[in-house]
């Protein structure tokens, strides 16, 4: 568990009851009530796409995203709608394809799918930072940033491509 021990457990619980409180934001409320009562969210969600895909034609959509996180996440927001995410032959890992109408993804998927994954990201960037602290080095920032070095043509050159003879 990525948190372990009872504080970590604590720190995901809260991530989980975060996650719903999201979802309940895209389920479009009627009532304040509704907006704390998340229970019925996802019905909501579902009854707004088959009325979406009732006035316009679900297109292909090609959703290229930049990790197996995000495309974890993209896929299981996906299957949750009643949709089938799917990929073409030779297509990355990270290439997800549905169809669905284009009203659906620019009002609820994509919005929801983006606030998701950015708390999601933070989590997970916490958990590794935490962990390496722990378990590797204390010492997690971020590496030292070294100015680059002219060529001789009087192009900016890091050491490294110098030393590979990119001058």
């Amino acid at each position: 568990m990525p948190g372990g021990g009872v504080g970590g457990i604590l720190e995901e619980e809260k991530l989980i009851e975060k996650l719903h409180k999201i979802e309940a934001l895209f389920a479009r409320p009627a009532t304040d009530g509704e907006r704390v009562a998340a229970g019925n969210a996802l019905d909501r969600i579902r009854r707004r796409l088959r009325q979406l895909e009732l006035a316009e034609p679900a297109i292909e959509f090609r959703f290229s995203l930049p990790d197996a996180w995000s495309r974890s996440l993209l896929i299981a927001l996906l299957r949750r709608y009643g949709l089938k995410p799917y990929r073409y032959p030779g297509q990355r890992r990270t290439t997800v394809m549905a169809k669905v109408t284009k009203t659906f993804v620019d009002e609820t998927l994509w919005p929801e799918f983006r606030q998701l994954n950015e708390t999601l990201r933070g989590y997970l960037d916490e958990v590794t930072q935490r962990v390496i602290a722990e378990a590797i080095y204390r010492d997690v920032s971020d590496a030292e940033e070294q100015p680059a070095q002219a060529g001789k043509d009087g192009k900016t050159r890091t050491p490294a491509q110098s030393a590979l003879g990119l001058e």
